[in-house]
């Protein structure tokens, strides 16, 4: 079995300069392709279960699922709530056996949210779980604006919430289907100045290819959220598989079809955060 908490995989990252997939799931068909990618790439992966996610299929549900794949697996894996919105919803996940929990308190005043973080942090310590929280809040293209996140309060965030992974809005956005203009670097290393947490970028699609691979090498920046580009890689496998054969109906031979396509654009996606290679 090779279910771990949060800080087992970002520690190592942090002090060997790659990063770790947070990879956002909806299903059994795009989870057992993100692990079956990362035993390809021979790396971690942290399997994500949010809010979406969850609207669908129940949380106890969703923990059985990531502890079979996490059983089976040869590389460590992460059962990872995303965006809790209460202390209940993290509670909820522990006792389904996650590893790792996230709370968001990232649109509440500072105070508060330093404070709802830090007794979700003692909760999941006390029961062997990884805690990230959010200073600063990341937007949603097309939706809520971003608040960036300041240095000084993500010191103070980090220092008085004890948590394991620090989420940051550093000009990174929800549900972008393209590249962005990218992160701000200055605000980044002005981040890391004050602080020695392992920092997590949300709406990691939006960011281009060559910053992931540079910021994953040279930054604090341990854990990549990915899951728009591979939502659009299994909806357009998913959409071919359909439409190969319309007198096909059976759903469990059509969602075979997704499975390689999924592998494919996963392998991509976790090559960029992997350490560079000696010589």
């Amino acid at each position: 079995m090779t279910l771990v908490a949060l800080s087992e995989v970002l520690q190592p990252a942090l002090r060997q300069g790659h990063a770790v997939a947070g990879l956002v799931c909806l299903g059994w068909e795009d989870m057992r392709a993100f692990v079956a990618a990362a035993e390809a790439e021979q790396c971690p992966v942290i399997l994500q279960a949010g809010p979406g996610c969850r609207a669908h299929t129940p949380l106890p549900v969703l923990g059985a699922m990531f502890r079979q794949l996490a059983e089976a697996a040869t590389v460590p894996v992460v059962a990872h709530l995303d965006h809790g919105y209460t202390a209940e919803d993290c509670r909820m996940a522990i006792d389904c056996g996650f590893t790792s929990v996230m709370f968001d308190g990232s649109r509440k005043p500072l105070a508060q949210n330093i404070a709802e973080t830090a007794a979700i942090a003692e909760m999941a310590h006390a029961a062997g779980v990884s805690c990230e929280g959010e200073i600063g809040f990341v937007g949603y293209d097309g939706g809520e604006t971003s608040a960036g996140t300041d240095p000084a309060e993500a010191a103070k965030f980090a220092r008085e919430t004890s948590v394991d992974a620090m989420a940051i809005s550093v000009g990174n956005v929800h549900l972008q289907q393209d590249a962005g203009a990218g992160l701000d670097e200055a605000r980044i290393r002005a981040i890391e100045a004050v602080t020695d947490v392992p920092l997590v970028i949300h709406g990691g699609s939006g960011v281009p290819i060559a910053q992931r691979r540079r910021l994953a090498r040279g930054s604090q920046i341990c854990k990549f959220n990915i899951g728009t580009e591979l939502r659009m890689a299994f909806g357009a496998a998913l959409r071919a598989a359909v439409e190969k054969d319309p007198n096909r109906f059976d759903r469990v031979e059509i969602l075979k079809d997704t499975h390689d396509p999924v592998v494919a654009a996963t392998r991509q996606v976790l090559r960029a955060f992997k350490a560079e290679s000696p010589g």
